[in-house]
């Protein structure tokens, strides 16, 4: 039987999951990436809330004329969860790329999120 490429991405995300969990120290920063938008969360997997979320449907970057399922905007993403999260305190986390490639938009928004401050 033929797997699509969402069908492969789910089985590669259901395996780095199994690796990476948040905890109190280090929370997880987790990624969605669709055709369109950009999404990035920070999570505590302990009590299985969000404490942190931006995408590319906020207004701060919605403004900004532009497509937004781009490069530009993945670091507009990254960098905007950086700084909310820095308003509350956190500074560690540890990366969930969600079954996506190290490349193009992911990679943009980890690096963002790294130059603005968070650790990981």
């Amino acid at each position: 039987m033929v797997k699509s490429r969402g069908d492969n991405r789910l089985r590669r995300h259901k395996r780095i999951r199994k690796k990476v969990v948040g905890t109190q120290e280090r929370l997880r920063l987790s990624v969605y990436r669709s055709l369109n938008h950009i999404y990035a969360q920070i999570i505590d997997d302990t009590k299985g809330s969000t404490l942190v979320s931006a995408s590319s449907l906020d207004s701060p970057v919605r403004e900004m004329k532009q497509h937004k399922g781009n490069i530009v905007t993945a670091k507009e993403v990254g960098g905007l969860l950086a700084k909310r999260a820095q308003e509350k305190g956190i500074k560690k986390v540890v990366f969930d790329r969600g079954g996506y490639l190290y490349h193009g938009r992911v990679k943009a928004l980890a690096e963002a999120a790294r130059e603005t401050g968070l650790e990981f």
